[in-house]
């Protein structure tokens, strides 16, 4: 997911009259539409299928988009084109709509005549769209500029990525292992409420059918997941055989249910695995490599993690899951790490990432493998969805970076000290006054600005601390 494109169709609007006036006018601006299609290419599939004349050529190519899997409708003016004509298909169409005040031209000159004019005024019809969406009370996130440029291909970018991630909330399914941690407060949803309000479907399956998952792994498969992880990372001498094949099952039997359940999100909790009595150990290892695959994932049966994971992936790039562990005032940092699920691709590149032998007392089962590193060095940005209670919701989301810090050697699962920009104090304060959960998404780089949109195509509160 994070390595795919957010497909986006572009809307261009103008209408029937100008072709008298000005005849070739619809050839000429649909080249334009082209020309910024193209410009966009290397950060979304921007699909133009033909220019928008009237409603019914509105209403049909809102519905091609719709019908052709689109993450979301640009609308850009190709000349001024009334509102009217798209009331009911762009208020009532399911994808993201953003407008794009833009035109060919970048500046005015002396020789402008009336074609000219006509060509480049696309933005009294963007006043008309945009009134449409303000008497709806629908947002509409609305990005003005040259689109030859590069800060407007950016605003585009960040734009179609968090459509894209609301586009993946639309239809995504996160699956359960087992039940959810009793007691924890914080990550319980109901899920008709995250279904109705965002997207995302709960299913609760069974340990039982992982297991049977795993024991259907072949022979083959189990042997080329072990060889490829020999080749890729500095394996303990420790881990014995069983402890491999058992990791590997898991990954791979999680893999197969996921994919074969239409799932792009999944979530263990280590009391459900530990109860089972089916299991040897818990499958930490597992979970960093399906998140370094794209999937997303959350702890202790945390459905609104697992899903902000998938979103993250989607939105920002490889995602990792993460919690707060503990408060470094020297530092004014924070120590993010989890009992063992991490995605090694956000690891520092100075050194290579080792798959251990790692006693771990939780859930009273053996030592499970686990992938052990520090956290790349550089920007980067958590966040976390707060179930509110009924069909309210909030994200919580902190901007900082992640410091080159010493190892600690005696710390045997993935780790990094993240220092928010607010600082600790200021950031720790409106995390918790905000409802912000203990289970975080982590993105390398600062994406708050692809957080705010993604809140604000979905309608839901942000607070960036």
């Amino acid at each position: 997911m994070a390595d795919s494109k957010p497909q986006i169709g572009l809307l261009g609007i103008m209408q029937e009259l100008y072709d008298a006036m000005l005849p070739g006018i619809t050839e000429r601006q649909a080249a334009y539409a082209r020309d910024v299609a193209q410009q966009l290419s290397d950060v979304a599939d921007v699909h133009f299928p033909r220019p928008a004349r009237n409603r019914a050529d509105i209403e049909a190519i809102v519905d091609e988009f719709e019908r052709g899997g689109m993450d979301g409708i640009m609308v850009v003016m190709l000349t001024y084109g009334p509102s009217m004509n798209a009331t009911r298909a762009l208020t009532r169409t399911r994808l993201p709509v953003m407008l794009a005040n833009i035109q060919p031209e970048r500046t005015i000159t002396p020789e402008w005549d009336m074609g000219d004019m006509t060509y480049n005024q696309g933005i009294h019809g963007a006043q008309d769209q945009a009134n449409l969406f303000a008497r709806a009370d629908i947002s509409l996130p609305v990005i003005t500029g040259d689109w030859h440029t590069e800060p407007f291909k950016r605003d585009f970018e960040d734009w179609a990525r968090a459509a894209a991630a609301v586009s993946l909330w639309s239809r995504l399914k996160v699956a359960i292992f087992g039940y959810h941690m009793n007691g924890m407060g914080d990550t319980r949803v109901d899920a008709a409420d995250m279904l109705r309000e965002l997207g995302p479907q709960i299913d609760y399956l069974s340990p039982g059918e992982l297991y049977r998952a795993m024991q259907a792994v072949s022979d083959g498969d189990l042997q080329a997941l072990i060889e490829s992880e020999n080749a890729q990372f500095d394996v303990d001498p420790r881990l014995s055989t069983s402890q491999r094949e058992e990791s590997a099952r898991f990954q791979l039997g999680i893999k197969r249910i996921l994919d074969e359940g239409g799932y792009l999100a999944y979530s263990t909790h280590f009391g459900s695995i530990g109860d089972d009595g089916r299991f040897n150990f818990l499958p930490l290892a597992a979970a960093s490599s399906l998140m370094a695959e794209g999937y997303g994932f959350g702890a202790e049966g945390d459905p609104c993690s697992a899903a902000l994971v998938a979103a993250g992936h989607v939105l920002a790039g490889t995602a990792n899951f993460t919690e707060m562990y503990a408060m470094d005032f020297y530092r004014d940092s924070i120590l993010m790490s989890h009992m063992g699920e991490g995605n090694w691709k956000i690891a520092r590149s100075d050194r290579k990432v080792r798959l251990i032998d790692r006693p771990l007392g939780i859930g009273a089962l053996d030592n499970p493998p686990t992938f052990l590193f520090q956290m790349r060095p550089g920007a980067a940005t958590i966040a976390s969805l707060a179930p509110m209670g009924g069909s309210e919701f909030r994200l919580i989301v902190s901007e900082g970076e992640i410091l080159d810090t010493e190892e600690m050697p005696k710390l045997e699962m993935p780790y990094g000290h993240f220092r928010p920009d607010s600082g600790v104090r200021e950031c720790m304060n409106g995390w918790l006054r905000a409802g912000g959960t203990h289970h975080q998404v982590m993105n390398m780089g600062r994406h708050a600005e692809r957080w705010a949109l993604f809140c604000e195509l979905l309608d839901i509160e942000l607070f960036e601390v």
